[in-house]
């Protein structure tokens, strides 16, 4: 049988902080999920139709045009679109075929390869429609960790970047900056592009002209460690360059996947998960497998964070273009 990953890709992963599997997947098991969005985004247009907020609903569109065409009528309405897909804080959606593919056993079984058998679904997991000329489809250079709190800087949490059709560097595909991750977390300001955290050109080890950019197929997946620079360029297409991208941990690493957000202790939260605003679950455990959270427990417990509204993580960023030093010392 072949494994999950091969030895040279192992290799990449840990030298140059990403690496490519192009075809962990194959396109029609994604399918579900595509179809999972598109009754959300026909639900949203026919209730804002029933509301007599908007005339027509496209429906001769596909997954690829259809939300460019809506938005496009109604710019006004883009954010009630970019919600109901995306969720509250963009992490909100809980449907099965999110879950299904969250815990795909292949995918699983690559993961194990890098951070071991006990393996934990990272809170931070989204949707990312890049329309056309959405501004926020465009994300500045960061690190993950860069929205983490600083006391997991030092484990492992590996982004998996999914895209749900080609990503090219016509349609908005990522660049990463290889073997920057060995250099741990960089200094990041708040107020970026989109209001995104950035990491500005001078705080950058290498030049940006050196990214690496990366394309992946659909059913292909981008793996990268949490301290990896990375960021999306624009979409010049006239169609959306759909992806998802979720997040794992090994079980050892902070998390809260054992606590209900009521449950924190005050003033705690920084201290117990990387991102205490949202709620992670126990995808894997050889050891314990009574602990690996059902699809109804995930959706308990993503409802409940969702609910809670916990403040985000505090790193002490200061604003782009300040020449003040950011606040931590890391």
């Amino acid at each position: 049988m072949q494994p999950p990953l091969r030895e040279e890709q192992i290799r990449q992963f840990f030298e140059d902080g990403y690496v490519v599997v192009p075809d962990l997947f194959t396109p029609a098991e994604l399918e579900p999920l595509r179809q999972e969005i598109e009754a959300i985004i026909e639900r949203t247009a026919q209730r804002l139709k029933a509301e007599g907020r908007i005339q027509q609903t496209h429906p001769q569109e596909g997954f690829a045009t259809r939300l460019t065409r809506l938005m496009a009528d109604h710019p006004e309405l883009t954010p009630e679109y970019i919600r109901a897909i995306e969720g509250k804080a963009g992490g909100g959606h809980t449907g099965r075929e999110m879950f299904r593919l969250i815990t795909h056993p292949r995918l699983l079984d690559a993961l194990e390869t890098l951070l071991g058998p006990e393996i934990v679904g990272s809170s931070v997991y989204r949707i990312r429609p890049k329309v056309p000329g959405y501004a926020r489809g465009v994300i500045p250079w960061h690190q993950d960790s860069g929205y983490f709190s600083a006391h997991c800087d030092t484990s492992l949490i590996i982004t998996c970047w999914i895209p749900l059709v080609d990503a090219t560097p016509e349609n908005g595909c990522l660049q990463v900056l290889p073997g920057v991750h060995r250099n741990g977390i960089l200094p990041h300001r708040t107020g970026g592009p989109g209001g995104y955290l950035i990491i500005q050109e001078e705080d950058l080890p290498l030049p940006s002209e050196q990214a690496i950019t990366v394309p992946v197929p659909c059913g292909g997946v981008l793996l990268m460690t949490n301290l990896t620079p990375h960021c999306s360029t624009p979409n010049r297409t006239d169609t959306i360059r759909w992806s998802v991208d979720l997040r794992y941990q090994a079980l050892e690493a902070p998390t809260n996947a054992f606590q209900m957000p009521e449950e924190y202790p005050a003033g705690a939260s920084d201290s117990i998960a990387c991102y205490p605003p949202e709620g992670d679950f126990v995808v894997r455990s050889r050891a314990h497998p009574e602990l690996v959270h059902t699809y109804e427990q995930f959706v308990t417990r993503r409802t409940r964070y969702d609910a809670a509204n916990l403040p985000p993580p505090n790193r002490g960023w200061v604003p782009a273009g300040s020449t003040q030093q950011h606040k931590e010392n890391n």
